[in-house]
């Protein structure tokens, strides 16, 4: 994409673990609802949907019950006409029957696709692992395996490339025939995989399949915002949500989706990009209109 096209803004409405008790995100199929239009008011095009448990005091935790994705999914359309949904897939070991009966209720029209497997790794500033250290496992014949599943359903892949070695592998993917469309979502700010740097950012960009779409996932506090505003300048798709970030570019906290994605495209705006409406983002990616 060039700068001087119109800017595709993604909304990351929440996220895996985030507790839903300390911070302002959706869980319940009316909350993503109500947080998804504020985002699409802003100019959000798309929307990247994780599924959280529905049960009381169970929001923090993950679901991959179709019924409850076809409950959310429907709620974010019926709020917001014509919105592209981004369905997550991440899951740990070899059993993707789950994420699979996701996709196959609700068939996005994109959906992530890890493309290799990361260290995932933090520190605390005493030296202690804040989590144990776990392998996000994602290799070839699992990322086969969902591409398998989003061409049954039309849903179009979506890779999630942690590390420059993952960047590449994507290439890989094509080249061998395990999908005929790339489209790339850089993430960065993870403390064991890329970090939020610019420098590395516009490096990236020598890696990829030319002419194909590309976005940054930042993960971080204010810190984030310039590599944000790089991204517009580069001419790349923009996400923001409270899935990467809680923090507003002066450092305030975001009260939700709405403002996060009002600075985002306030981003665009300053390099004299339009923000993309849902039937241009689905034109520009070659999309069905809905």
């Amino acid at each position: 994409m060039q700068p001087t096209e119109k800017a595709i803004l993604t909304c990351a409405l929440t996220g895996v673990l985030t507790d839903p008790r300390q911070h302002p995100v959706p869980v319940t199929p009316a909350e993503m609802a109500a947080s998804a239009r504020e985002a699409y008011d802003a100019g959000a095009s798309i929307m990247h949907v994780h599924l959280r448990r529905q049960e009381p005091g169970q929001g923090h935790l993950p679901s991959w019950d179709p019924e409850v994705a076809a409950a959310i999914v429907d709620a974010i359309r019926a709020a917001c006409p014509g919105v592209i949904i981004n369905l997550t897939t991440g899951v740990i070991g070899a059993d993707i029957s789950g994420p699979a009966a996701c996709i196959r209720s609700v068939r996005p029209e994109i959906a992530a696709c890890n493309a290799g497997t990361l260290n995932y790794l933090k520190l605390r500033e005493d030296g202690r692992w804040a989590w144990p250290p776990m392998v996000f496992d994602n290799p070839v014949e699992k990322v086969q395996a969902f591409l398998d599943v989003m061409r049954e359903t039309g849903t179009r892949p979506e890779f999630e490339c942690f590390d420059v070695g993952i960047v590449r592998s994507a290439g890989m993917y094509r080249r061998a025939g395990m999908t005929d469309h790339l489209d790339y979502n850089f993430v960065m700010g993870v403390a064991s995989g890329m970090p939020a740097d610019a420098n590395l950012l516009k490096l990236l960009l020598r890696w990829i399949e030319p002419g194909s779409p590309w976005q940054a996932t930042l993960i971080g506090r204010a810190e984030i915002w310039p590599l944000h505003q790089r991204v517009a300048e580069l001419g790349g798709m923009l996400r923001t949500g409270l899935e990467d970030t809680f923090y507003l570019p002066d450092g305030s906290r975001a009260a939700g989706n709405g403002a996060l994605i009002e600075a985002l495209a306030n981003c665009a705006r300053r390099t004299g990009r339009h923000v993309a409406s849902p039937v241009e983002a689905r034109a520009a990616l070659g999309l069905a209109v809905a």
